[in-house]
């Protein structure tokens, strides 16, 4: 596993060094962003710390390496979440199987979307007459189509990778098509976990192409640059996590996490920042009751901010959750995340629901490391 990680970074880095000037020349700083979101309650509800920590289907984003811990022969999630005092819809979708007693393989969608914006263009009739029938509407939205295998290498390393497709689009102004690949791995000691996951390992292109006819007149009237077909570069990002599960008593459990999540795009307004890479540190906790009843919370998102007489303040995005197993089928998580206070309504509540079917045997796996 050792060997693994070293050659994994060392990669990374070669690809980030090398392109580094081109980078921050040529690429946006959040491209992709809605990849960043993450997906599961649970996930939320803990900050965002998964990486080391997720242990169910939504491993496919988090940690693809981390689906081999699931016990099910079937595995569903659904989750929806709405942004901005409900201006946008936020849904993942995610099944996984297993292929023998080693391999497991996952397929997850992600949308984000903002619907039936207004498009006003014809809102004058030739006559120069308001006429509000000449509205008509258009949805502006983000799909990710997640292709995910994980292996069971030994006891205690756990590989997996995703092959990613992505689509933009913006009503019939303008879509954008991408692909990428991401990587992870996990190394499993007792009740401690090192995760390691590498998104955009290659670095993800989309290409974008522009109906530029339909916006020109109006583009020329306000002076703005018509549209041109460009292509959209997403640089690699690397997050290494550690998580611990604490034994409490014979009812209680804790399970504790830390990601670090690394960008190579330029300086960030995070924790550690340079013109090299920044890093964003994420925390979170799961206390659990018999393995029924989960109480979580998180940090994330750390910031200096300044406010109106320039004193800066360390600011951060807390968040919240709880989890029910209701049966050995069915699971309900919910957390509550704040985005900031950048709408009327800085909280989001987010839902989502597992269900697991047909239990493995406790000899299916060949290996056991995931039965602590």
């Amino acid at each position: 596993m050792v060997k693994f990680l070293c050659a994994t970074c060392l990669f990374c880095f070669q690809v980030f060094w090398a392109g580094e000037g081109f980078s921050q020349s040529l690429t946006p700083k959040y491209s992709n962003e809605f990849l960043s979101i993450g997906v599961g309650a649970r996930a939320l509800g803990m900050g965002g710390a998964q990486v080391g920590a997720v242990r169910d289907v939504t491993a496919a984003y988090w940690n693809p390496a981390a689906l081999t811990g699931i016990r099910h022969q079937y595995e569903f999630s659904l989750m929806h979440a709405e942004y901005f005092a409900g201006i946008a819809q936020y849904d993942y979708l995610g099944f996984s199987t297993p292929i023998g007693n080693q391999n497991q393989v996952a397929v997850s969608l992600i949308r984000f979307g903002v619907d039936d914006i207004p498009d006003t263009r014809f809102l004058y009739d030739a006559n120069g007459a308001l006429n509000y029938n000449n509205i008509q509407f258009f949805n502006a939205a983000d799909y990710a189509l997640l292709l995910s295998f994980a292996r069971d290498i030994s006891d205690k390393i756990k590989l997996g990778a995703n092959a990613k497709v992505v689509h933009r689009n913006v009503g019939k102004f303008a879509q954008a098509w991408g692909f990428g690949l991401d990587l992870g791995g996990l190394y499993i000691q007792k009740r401690m976990t090192i995760g390691l996951m590498v998104r955009d390992i290659t670095t993800t292109y989309n290409a974008w192409t522009h109906n530029a006819e339909l916006v020109r007149e109006v583009y020329a009237q306000t002076n703005n640059e018509v549209p041109l077909n460009t292509v959209e570069i997403t640089l690699p990002k690397a997050i290494a996590s550690i998580a611990y599960d604490w034994k409490l008593g014979e009812k209680f459990n804790l399970l504790t996490a830390l990601d670090l999540e690394t960008t190579f795009d330029g300086a960030r307004n995070t924790v550690i920042s340079s013109s090299a890479f920044s890093i964003d540190p994420k925390f979170g906790l799961e206390l659990g009751f018999k393995q029924l009843v989960f109480v979580r919370g998180g940090v994330s998102n750390f910031q200096y901010i300044k406010d109106f007489q320039g004193n800066e303040s360390l600011n951060f995005l807390p968040a919240a959750g709880i989890g029910v197993i209701l049966s050995e089928r069915f699971q309900i998580d919910y957390a509550l995340s704040d985005l900031g206070d950048v709408s009327e309504s800085p909280y989001s509540h987010i839902f989502s629901v597992k269900v697991s079917l047909e239990k493995f045997s406790s000899d299916f796996r060949k290996f056991k490391s995931w039965e602590r």
